[in-house]
């Protein structure tokens, strides 16, 4: 693959590059504010660093990752790219249906 960027925008159907670095963002801040959520999450509900590791990841799974999505959202919304996360966040948890015929 000699180009990703490339390979990305015709993968999404961008076409333009600022939309693509606005996508970028929004996924680089969305990530990034994660790891202080997840703090907070972490010690809303009493994880310490002696909790067992079982424990950490029952709470993680159904917590964290919408926490991500919100995040996603919410950025894509400042950054005018709500339509595409949107897009994305469908075709994502599209679960128990028809697969696209080709």
């Amino acid at each position: 693959m000699a180009n990703p960027k490339a390979w990305l925008m015709d993968k999404w159907n961008i076409k333009s590059n600022r939309d693509f670095w606005l996508i970028m963002l929004t996924y680089s801040l969305a990530g990034m504010t994660i790891l202080p959520v997840k703090k907070i999450i972490f010690h809303a509900v009493g994880i310490t660093p002696h909790t067992p590791f079982w424990v950490v990841v029952l709470v993680y799974i159904p917590l964290v990752p919408p926490a991500y999505q919100i995040g996603l959202f919410f950025f894509g919304f400042i950054f005018g790219q709500f339509g595409f996360i949107l897009g994305q966040a469908k075709k994502r948890f599209r679960i128990g249906t028809k697969p696209k015929t080709i």
